[in-house]
């Protein structure tokens, strides 16, 4: 069918909406990256606050808490993305072997509820069931004679628990991905390997995970976009001063530095640091992507 000038018109006008809205929250706001080489003064705005160019920025190598922030913020962020990456596949290959089909979509919806509750619903819900005092996990622990342990107290535990329930919450949702990987798989394959009296778990390693690798490539190229990711929401629900060693990450730094300390120059010079690196680990992964799994938005 060919589209007339009335008809790209028509589509410009369905655009505009999503465009003015991208404009005013997304672009516009990026006038306030200036406040990064200024001693801004919310009083004087934009315009008349001091200019201090990079001395911001070199502030922020000079400060002590930083190489432990992004030590932080790493660290949390790829052992997410690695527990993010095993966990959905494993699950997927195991809801793959199941043959009742109303088991398979009961559990399927069941483990990706989770996905749909924010972190601060959840926050209020992990400290009650992981509290010392009273808690369920360790009322378990104490019946069957151990010590209790104090998740939001101690810091390796802590970031335990970090991995532990972000992976809860978002393993439902990414293992929707590799399931539908595993349906594009050709079932001629299985039956032929069946013939050739192959097992389960031969059909597994040599048919199944063969035919999902390329997602697999593509899933894991495309995360490394989010390094420095590593979950505000979640850490701004659940920590505190005892664990902030290991737990304090450069969104959360970025937020005590800007709206507790009032430090609106340096806070926005260390996002502005945060959105550069970001950036180029996007183009680089989807890069990868292109490379390694023939992956290409455009």
């Amino acid at each position: 069918m060919k589209i007339t000038r009335k008809d790209r018109t028509f589509f410009h006008l369905l655009l505009a909406p999503g465009m003015l809205i991208l404009l005013l929250f997304a672009y516009l706001p990026m006038i306030g990256i200036v406040i990064a080489f200024q001693e801004f003064n919310p009083t004087q705005g934009f315009f008349k606050s001091e200019w201090v160019g990079l001395e911001h920025v070199r502030f922020l190598f000079e400060l002590p808490d930083t190489m432990q922030t992004v030590r932080n913020t790493v660290e949390i962020s790829l052992m997410k993305i690695a527990a993010g990456l095993v966990v959905p596949i494993a699950f997927a290959l195991l809801l793959n072997e199941a043959r009742i089909v109303w088991f398979k979509r009961t559990v399927q919806s069941l483990v990706y509820l989770p996905h749909f509750l924010s972190w601060v619903i959840l926050g209020g819900i992990l400290i009650d069931v992981l509290s010392i005092n009273g808690g369920v996990f360790n009322q378990i622990l104490a019946s069957f004679g151990l010590e209790p342990i104090f998740f939001f107290g101690h810091e390796a535990w802590f970031r335990v628990m970090l991995i532990a329930t972000d992976v809860w919450k978002e393993f439902g949702f990414s293992t929707i991905v590799y399931l539908a990987a595993l349906t594009g798989i050709n079932p001629a394959l299985y039956e032929a390997a069946s013939i050739d009296g192959a097992s389960r778990w031969q059909r597994v390693v040599y048919i199944t995970l063969p035919g999902i690798l390329p997602v697999v490539v593509l899933m894991s190229t495309l995360s490394l976009g989010n390094v420095l990711n590593a979950g505000f929401d979640q850490i701004f629900n659940l920590y505190n001063p005892m664990v902030i060693g290991t737990a304090d990450i450069i969104d959360t730094y970025i937020y005590r530095m800007g709206l507790i300390q009032a430090q609106y120059g340096l806070a926005t010079a260390i996002g502005l640091m945060k959105s550069l690196i970001g950036f180029a680990l996007i183009v680089t992964s989807y890069r990868l992507a292109y490379r390694y799994a023939n992956y290409r938005i455009f």
